[in-house]
């Protein structure tokens, strides 16, 4: 039996196609091939030897020692200076307040020397009287304040009671009826006390009735 052919049953794939641009198609894509194999590779991270670290070490470590032991000494300075500076405004302050004392010391003296038998007991009295309130402008000039509570309200902070006395009246209870020593303060702060008198109510004992 003979097989019949038939043209058009069977055909050849036609040949690749060749031209200019597939050729430099190719020779780019060769290249790019070419210059990604003859890339250099990353260089690996440095590592400092062991000889050089421990200097470099050793070195930060006297320098933060040498600013340690700086700002010690700088702190020491500046304590010292403070506490002078304290001491020498503290002496300044008393050397105020006995310099205006002073001069209530020359008038204490031109009293005790006057003549007894050419000055009276009136003029001696006055004469004091002048000292001491030149003595308490001064003492006030440095921030003394007298405490002198007469007729004034108990009060246990600035006034220690020696005694108490019979109150002539109810409103006139816990009042300071007198002061046997006057008190102090400086700058608001109690230096002492004022011993005083203290007034204290009693009620009046009911009359017994008349039986």
């Amino acid at each position: 039996m003979v097989r019949k052919h038939h043209p058009h049953a069977a055909q050849s794939a036609p040949p690749a196609e060749s031209g200019p641009e597939t050729d430099a198609a190719a020779a780019a894509a060769a290249a790019e091939a070419a210059s990604a194999s003859e890339a250099p590779a990353e260089p690996a991270a440095l590592i400092e030897p062991a000889p050089e670290a421990l200097r470099r070490l050793e070195e930060e470590a006297a320098e933060w020692r040498d600013r340690c032991l700086r700002a010690a000494a700088d702190l020491e300075n500046f304590k010292k200076r403070a506490l002078r500076e304290r001491t020498d405004a503290a002496q300044r302050a008393q050397g105020e307040i006995i310099a205006r004392v002073l001069d209530v010391v020359d008038d204490l003296a031109r009293v005790a020397g006057l003549d007894p038998a050419q000055t009276s007991a009136q003029a001696l009295h006055e004469g004091m009287g002048l000292v001491e309130k030149k003595l308490l402008k001064a003492l006030e000039g440095a921030g003394v304040e007298r405490v002198d509570p007469a007729g004034q309200p108990f009060d246990p902070n600035l006034h220690e009671a020696v005694m108490t006395m019979p109150a002539p009246s109810p409103e006139a209870d816990h009042t300071v009826s007198s002061v046997f020593q006057p008190g102090y303060r400086l700058n608001g702060t109690l230096l002492r006390a004022a011993r005083v008198a203290v007034y204290t109510w009693t009620e009046p004992a009911a009359p017994e009735a008349a039986q």
